[in-house]
């Protein structure tokens, strides 16, 4: 199969329930391509909405983790050496990043709650953790998209874990798959509800097929900055946010050829 490399773009798009107090978006993410055969790293971070500082929780959790997955490669490891113990390990990475925070600003560390999801994905292997709800799917070779982690939800949808809980390391899912990941999509639980059919816990595979395509289609790998303003824009259309009033996050990467670009417009 020929292949380009990795193509991407990701927004964080405030929800209309905090548009309409004034509060900020409590959704972080961020990504790396890390080496000369890259490895991308795709990260997000959802602030819990019962937290005071959560976009900071979040903004710090995602940017932690960037930094813990680096520095895990800047020693010259390779990505079949992560286990779910580095995992962990990362984790408490965060934390003390969080705890730091907290410290200073006089706070508990429980207003600072987030989930955290991430994707490590080399030529040829994979890697995933995620510590709460939101989701990552994947459209294997020849496959229709499948998700990697159910997103963790308690007795009823708005509850969660929260990488500040005291239970978060050993309720992290981490998965190491050998094999190609050609395409992703990561995103938060504000768009949980119009991608993932909560009652058979499958994928909607239409919306990820349309959306992958103007991915496919851009014309320099690497993070595009229009097609990601785009991105913005569709997910804080009306289009989208009749359906969910909560801040919305999503990733999408692929280093399959163009077909049809056709990422849809914001009304």
């Amino acid at each position: 199969m020929d292949l380009q490399a990795w193509r991407l773009a990701a927004a964080s798009a405030l929800g209309t329930s905090h548009a309409k107090t004034g509060a900020p978006c409590q959704d972080a993410h961020g990504w790396a391509l890390i080496g000369e055969d890259p490895i991308l790293v795709l990260v997000a971070a959802d602030g819990a909405g019962s937290a005071r500082y959560s976009d900071s929780g979040a903004q710090l959790a995602a940017a932690e983790l960037l930094d813990s997955v680096r520095g895990f490669f800047a020693d010259g490891r390779t990505l079949e050496e992560i286990t779910r113990e580095t995992a962990q390990g990362w984790l408490g990475n965060v934390v003390a990043r969080i705890s730091h925070r907290a410290e200073v600003d006089g706070c508990s560390v429980r207003e600072y709650a987030c989930t955290l999801l991430a994707a490590i994905i080399s030529p040829d292997h994979a890697c995933f953790l995620q510590v709460g709800d939101g989701a990552m799917v994947v459209r294997p070779r020849g496959d229709d998209w499948a998700y990697i982690f159910w997103p963790q939800h308690g007795e009823f949808i708005n509850q969660t874990v929260f990488v500040t809980d005291a239970a978060a390391v050993d309720s992290v899912e981490f998965s190491s798959q050998a094999g190609p990941v050609d395409e992703i999509a990561v995103f938060t639980d504000g768009i949980e509800a119009l991608v993932l059919h909560y009652a058979s816990q499958t994928v909607h595979g239409p919306f990820f097929d349309q959306m992958i395509q103007a991915v496919r289609a851009l014309p320099s790998d690497g993070f595009d900055h229009g097609l990601s303003e785009k991105l913005d824009r569709y997910l804080s259309s009306p289009v989208v946010c009749e359906r969910t009033d909560d801040d919305k996050t999503l990733l999408l990467a692929s280093r399959l050829p163009a077909q049809t670009p056709a990422l849809p417009e914001a009304p």
